[in-house]
Order: C-alpha cells, then structure tokens, then sequence
C-alpha cells in the first residue's frame, strides 16, 4: 500500500469515529453540560447537515485548489474541529466545533476519492477507493467503541483529543507522502449538480436512501441511554455492546452487496430494509432483557449497512439511464442523502424522547423504515414499465 494510500485510510478511519463516536456519550454529554438527552443527540443530526450541505457546495468550490494543499487543509479543519471540541466550554461550542468537522468530512471523501486512484495504476482504482472507505468500516469495528470506552473512563472531551491525534497522524502523512503534481478533476458546477435533483427517478433513489438508513437514525442515536437506561448494561458494557454492532456493521455491507449482486438493487433493498424494520420493532420488546438486547443489536448491524452497496450502485444504474454525464454527480448526491437522513432520522428521534420516551424509538424507527420497502417496491415498479415500454418500442421492434 502506497504510504499516500495509508494516511488517507487513517483519515477515513478519524473521520468515521467522529461522525457517530457521539452516539455512545450521548449520556457521558448530556450530564456533564447538563442538556437533555435530545439537545446531545443534535449533535450528531448538525454534524450529518453539515456533511450533506458541505460536500457538494464546497467541492464545487475548491474545484480550482491544487489537490495536495487542499487535502493537507481539509485534515488540519478536522483536526482543529476536534481539538475544539476537546477544549468547548458549553454546548455552544460543542455544536460549533461538531459543525466544522462536518464540513471537513463532506470535502474529505470527494478529494479523497480522487487522490486514491491517482496513487494507483488505472486497474487498481477501484480497490484503492475501497481501501480508503475501509477505513470508516474499521471504524465502526474498533473507533467507535475505543472512543466510547475512553470517554466513559476518562470523560467524553479526550475522546476527540484522541481523534484529533489520529487526525494529526493523516495531516502529517498527507503532507509528507501525497503527490505535489496531482491533477485535480474539475468538480461540476452547482448549477449542474442542481440538475440532477430535478430528476425524478434520482430523487426517489434518494428518498429511499434518506428515509431507509437515516429511518434507523432514530433509534440508534440514542442506543447508549436504551442500553444503559431500559436494558441495565453499565456505561463501560455500552462500548462492547457496539464493538459488537461494528462487527455486524462489516459483515452487512459484505452480505448486503453480495446480495445486490446477486438478485438485484431493488429485490434486495426491499428485502434488507423489511428486515431491518422487522428487528427495530422487535427491539422495543427485547431492549428489557439484556441478551436478547444484545443479539437484536447484532442483527440491527448487519441489516442497517446491508443497504448502503445496494442504494449506491442503484442510484449509478438509474443515473447512467437518466443523466449519463453527470453519474458522479448524482453518486456524491447520494452521500448527501444519507447525511440528510441522519441528521433528520437524528432530529426526530430526540422529538420522540422528548414527547414519549426512549423506548418508543425503536419501534417509530421500524415503521418508517418500513416506508423505504413502499419506495423502493414503487421505484420497482417504475423500472419495470420502462422496461416493457423499451421493449415494445419501435426501435426494440426492429431490432
């Protein structure tokens, strides 16, 4: 692996435990600034809008940035995020300092992309993307709980000094290893990207993608008060607890894209998104006993990632139909609309704590879950008709 390759992994790695290491101090948060359970939990919604606005507005630009220097400032923005966030005095400062590391994020995985492939042959570029983005799966594995774990015993603050040092490592890898003479690729223009979203078909693609994976957002940002407060675990259990969803996380995006291969985007996002309705609802009932808990969590994991492969290949496959030169485009856009549904899935949750409890959550995280197997058995079916109408064309025909 190309030490570029390494520091960028590194980043990815940083960036994914800061977006949802705040899930498991949510409690740790909340008391010690004395907010309320919802106020913490906006934390992770104004970090997600930060995200999806951020990305494509700040790609477009720092279209005409030498790529190095703007790599090497995205990771120093990062870095002084969670360096803020270590040293915020309130709440205020917090939501600041969660907002900028958002917007570092949204830039980061544009840029990222980018440079990857360029430090690889041409036939190489697909695994040096995925490399990258492995770095936020290991996150999920093992940033996320470590984060957790370190900030229930040494408090929530050194958890994003901790971040910030792996943020530090990237920085200094980005400086001294990226490439100076990478040829930076253009971004589209905001207009451009603006008509992508009046495309139908992609919209529904995104309503999909923000209603099925932000729709467990509900839930799960408050998954450390569930397992502490309705369950019984001890807030040091909590960060096992996850270690365990992040190893259901890895194995779901496997299974979820095998599936998607092998049945289709559509067959298998209504299968993945009815089972992860299914077991939201189911966590109502078992989020009482502390096993079942556990293994409801596990299978929570595995289907909630089971559906990112899926959503990001079918939003490929409707853009190569609807808009051909503007694929990259409409992909990034669908970054956006999984940030978009977590900081919305996010928002309601904290509504649903507020107004009727924790323990509601799971089970209002199902039913609109269950909305996304509506959408995506509609989006189906308009495939379908445009199919039988391509066939019984004129040109089909004569062919």
């Amino acid at each position: 692996m190309p030490l570029a390759l390494l520091a960028l992994t590194i980043a990815a790695f940083a960036i994914g435990t800061t977006e949802f290491v705040i899930v498991g101090l949510i409690p740790t948060i909340a008391a010690d600034l004395g907010v309320t359970l919802p106020s913490a939990g906006l934390l992770v919604s104004l970090y997600a809008l930060a995200v999806a606005i951020g990305a494509p507005v700040l790609t477009a630009l720092t279209g005409k940035v030498p790529r190095r220097p703007l790599l090497v400032g995205l990771m120093v923005l990062f870095t002084l995020g969670n360096l803020a966030a270590w040293l915020a005095p309130g709440y205020g400062s917090l939501v600041v300092a969660r907002v900028l590391t958002g917007l570092a994020h949204g830039v980061f995985f544009s840029v990222g992309s980018v440079i990857a492939t360029s430090l690889v042959s041409k036939e190489k570029a697909a695994s040096a993307i995925a490399t990258m983005f492995g770095g936020m799966t290991v996150a999920f594995v093992t940033g996320i709980p470590l984060g957790t774990w370190i900030g229930q015993n040494f408090g929530w603050r050194a958890t994003f000094l901790v971040v910030a040092a792996f943020g530090l490592v990237a920085l200094a890898g980005a400086f001294l290893f990226v490439p100076r003479n990478i040829k930076a690729t253009a971004p589209a223009p905001l207009l451009r990207q603006a008509r992508v979203l009046l495309q139908p078909r992609l919209l529904l693609v995104y309503a999909m993608t923000a209603v099925g994976y932000g729709g467990s957002l509900i839930a799960f940002t408050f998954l450390a008060p569930i397992l502490q407060d309705i369950s019984g675990f001890q807030p040091g259990a909590v960060s096992i607890v996850l270690l365990a969803y992040g190893i259901s996380v890895a194995v779901g995006n496997v299974w979820g894209g095998k599936l998607a291969d092998k049945e289709g985007a559509v067959s298998a996002l209504k299968k993945v998104f009815l089972g992860l309705a299914l077991v939201l609802v189911m966590l109502s009932f078992t989020a009482p006993h502390p096993v079942l808990v556990v293994l409801t969590v596990l299978a929570w994991g595995a289907f909630a990632f089971g559906s990112v492969p899926a959503l990001q290949s079918y939003v490929v496959e409707q853009a190569n139909k609807v808009a051909p030169d503007a694929v990259e485009v409409a992909a990034g856009l669908n970054i956006s609309a999984f940030n978009v549904g977590i900081a919305i899935g996010a928002s309601v949750g904290g509504l649903v704590v507020s107004h009727f409890g924790l323990i509601h959550t799971p089970w209002i995280a199902g039913v609109v879950t269950l909305a996304a197997v509506g959408i995506t058995a509609l989006s189906g079916r308009i495939d379908q008709r445009r199919d039988a109408a391509g066939a019984g064309s004129p040109e089909k025909l004569a062919a």
